[in-house]
């Protein structure tokens, strides 16, 4: 028996299957998947290596094949359908196999058991009580109070024990020695999840909602195993009805994956579950110990757990059974990995659902381009859910001018409307949560009293501010001197955006002293329960405002807040990305859904230097269908995703004019590829950061409609790149569909 083995070294040249002679006490012990170690190069230095496939014949002289030397030590296999699924990562998303190996490689390695040592009683009642009386007679009082406490329960905690009846470790040794009671220990599972009070209330479904679920369950008991997009309005029951999908499920011995954009959403999300699952739900997420991943891995395996819950990696959840993968809030830019292989959640839940015979579900209020494509494309199916469940009103909003603010003499971050409503919503005893839309911080340069921003006359996209005085497309590297007067209205008053989260807690406090204020960013998460104590004070109304970044405007739930403010809703709209309007989009309109959950009707300001544009407009209507028209003219306008498809190659190397000369080479061979496939090719430019931990950054951007044309381009250019020494003190990775520019 020979097995093919991928070598642990992530390098182009070694991105091949090596072949290794299963030792005969071996034969049967090992698996696709399994990590072993092996014997590798000319001086048979011993590596580690994953197990790919098996072959009864091996294709080289037999004698001169080496055999395996064991397994790798506390090693964890990969499951043979997550094999599969890296085989296709790797040629997806470009990379090395070994790269693709472990990113679905949930558990890298086995940890210690957690136990817990149970003290027994062995003697009958009757027995225990004349045990009892002899040690009293004795006056051998630990020993007749241990005595006591077995006979009040047949078994309890070992410390337990030690600590509440005073007994040291001898006397119970000393019972046990009398064959009274045993010592035994137990493996306990390391649980990150916590019990729920109470159960799940009885649902009534709305008619949307039924119609949602009787499709799927039709579908599913039918063997039509599909993709669907739920689009629902905010608080239009989404997760109810996922959970009833996932029930069904279930009923057939089957599992789900249920992921979520961030692990901010973990702690309602999870609530929601496990009342009403039960202790069959756990989280996967990076913020878990290594002892916590191991044993939720271990639960999935041997099929204790019914529903996963958590961000991107927990789609790799090795579940041998697996039904369902739910994707909340498909839309996030969370979905799509940094790391090579850069996936996408969304493509690689639809292709390990293929492999394995589940469904998918997207679910969303504002869809992404990709997904509302798909279902007008037939490749999902699309279900809708155009009302709240509760039938409360959505949100009314009102979109601020801030340039007619500035006119008035208000120089604060806070318009006059705003702020009145805050002060409102504080003697009312209601909720306010103000969101500080900070993507692209001081990214631009925006005029605040007209709204202009200088783009790329090429790219339609914004200029990006740099030190030095330079403003820079990041797609083409076209540049123009730093201006100081606007070109539009000849206003002194254009700069960059200059409040963060920091600033808005200290004006708020200033502006509303009797307030109680809690801040939910990037400082104020850190440690591993924050931010379910930030959410659950602000959910028991501990506090009137929570201020935040992004974080608080997705998923939560609080009945008590009725009005959200949006502070500089510009800042994600000119940031250097062809996603931008897309995203503010979504982030206004999740932030307008937070608002009128419960039985008082909410509302929404949107604060803006720029109101007239088709995406604030359509947010302040909750009208994604015009977003996405208006939307798609220009993505088919300039070739951008959904449209046709685009790929970045990123280049970063320490020596600055390597660099540039093998960015430049890169881009003569992709044009020799253009002659023949039609590729439109952008760049090299520098991108928003040229430079990181004293490594230079150049990026290339080709487009076409036809997906495979770039995957086939991505082949060629890797193996120019091998042939080419020159390329080997370069970093050069793949990006396909990049949801934000480098």
């Amino acid at each position: 028996m020979y097995a093919e083995i991928i070598i642990d070294i992530t390098h182009e040249k070694l991105d091949r299957t090596f072949e290794y002679k299963v030792p005969e006490e071996l034969e049967g012990e090992l698996a696709i998947g399994s990590s072993v170690l092996v014997p590798f190069g000319n001086g048979g230095k011993v590596r580690q290596g994953f197990i790919v496939g098996f072959s009864g014949e091996c294709s080289f002289d037999p004698d001169r094949i080496k055999e395996i030397r064991g397994r790798a030590p506390k090693s964890v296999r990969i499951e043979e359908n997550l094999v599969a699924l890296a085989a296709w990562m790797k040629e997806h998303y470009g990379g090395t196999m070994i790269q693709a190996l472990k990113t679905v490689w949930p558990v890298k390695k086995q940890e210690r058991p957690r136990e817990k040592r149970v003290i027994r009683r062995r003697v009958t009642i009757e027995e225990g009580k004349e045990w009892l009386a002899l040690f009293q007679k004795k006056n051998q009082k630990a020993r007749a109070r241990l005595m006591q406490a077995l006979l009040d329960n047949e078994e309890a905690d070992y410390g337990w024990i030690l600590r509440k009846i005073g007994v040291n470790a001898s006397v119970v040794r000393a019972l046990e020695e009398k064959q009274i009671l045993s010592v035994e220990t137990e493996k306990v599972w390391r649980n990150p999840v916590k019990a729920a009070g109470g159960r799940q209330d009885e649902i009534t479904y709305t008619e949307e909602q039924k119609e949602a679920i009787r499709i799927f369950k039709e579908d599913y008991q039918a063997g039509n195993l599909r993709t669907y997009l739920l689009y629902g309005v905010t608080g239009s029951g989404k997760t109810e009805v996922y959970m009833e999908m996932i029930r069904k499920v279930v009923e057939q011995g089957k599992q789900a994956i249920v992921l979520i954009p961030e692990i901010a959403l973990t702690y309602q999300t999870v609530m929601r579950f496990v009342r009403v699952f039960g202790n069959r739900v756990s989280i996967m997420n990076s913020r878990l110990s290594p002892g916590e991943r191991y044993d939720q891995m271990l639960r999935a395996k041997k099929g204790e757990i019914d529903v996963m819950i958590g961000p991107r990696s927990a789609l790799f959840t090795p579940f041998e059974h697996l039904g369902l993968i739910v994707i909340d809030e498909e839309h996030e830019p969370t979905y799509k990995s940094e790391q090579v292989p850069r996936y996408h959640a969304r493509e690689t839940a639809v292709k390990r659902a293929q492999i394995e015979g589940a469904s998918v579900v997207l679910g969303s209020a504002t869809p992404s381009l990709e997904a509302f494509d798909g279902c007008l494309k037939g490749r999902y199916r699309l279900l809708r859910l155009t009302r709240r469940v509760r039938r409360q009103r959505m949100a009314q909003v009102s979109v601020i001018d801030m340039r007619e603010e500035l006119k008035k003499g208000n120089r604060s971050i806070l318009s006059d409307c705003l702020r009145e409503k805050i002060q409102d919503r504080l003697e009312k005893k209601e909720q306010v949560m103000l969101f500080l839309n900070r993507r692209g911080f001081a990214g631009f340069l925006s005029c605040r009293s007209c709204g202009y921003v200088v783009k790329c006359p090429h790219c339609d996209v914004s200029l990006s501010w740099h030190k030095g005085g330079r403003m820079i497309c990041h797609y083409c590297g076209y540049e123009e001197e730093m201006i100081h007067v606007c070109p539009s209205c000849g206003s002194p008053h254009i700069g960059a955006f200059k409040a963060g989260t920091q600033q808005v807690e200290d004006l708020i406090r200033r502006e509303f002293p009797g307030a109680g204020v809690l801040r939910m960013d990037l400082d104020t998460t850190r440690g591993k329960e924050s931010y379910e104590t930030i959410l659950s004070a602000f959910a028991d109304q501990e506090a009137d405002i929570l201020i935040g970044t992004q974080m608080i405007v997705k998923g939560h739930d609080f009945p008590n807040v009725t009005l959200v403010g949006v502070l500089a809703a510009d800042l994600s709209l000119y940031i250097s990305d062809y996603r931008a309007a897309e995203r503010t989009f979504a982030l206004l309109c999740q932030a307008a859904g937070r608002a009128g959950r419960g039985a008082v009707p909410g509302e929404a300001v949107i604060q803006s230097y720029n109101p007239d544009h088709y995406s604030i407009q359509a947010a302040a209507r909750q009208d994604y269908e015009a977003f996405f028209a208006e939307e798609m003219k220009f993505r088919t306008l300039m070739g951008y995703p959904p449209a046709a498809h685009l790929m970045a190659v990123l280049m970063t190397s320490g020596d600055e004019v390597l660099l540039n000369t093998g960015a430049s080479y890169l881009k003569k061979f992709a044009q020799r590829i253009r002659t023949d496939s039609g590729l439109e090719i952008i760049g090299p430019a520098s991108p928003a950061v040229g430079k990181i931990k004293d490594q230079y950054r150049k990026v290339l951007y080709l487009k076409h409609e036809d997906y495979r044309v770039l995957t086939r381009a991505k082949d060629k250019m890797e193996q120019y790149i091998e042939m080419n020494e020159g390329f080997q003190k370069i970093r050069i990775q793949f990006d396909f569909d990049p949801v934000q520019t480098f």
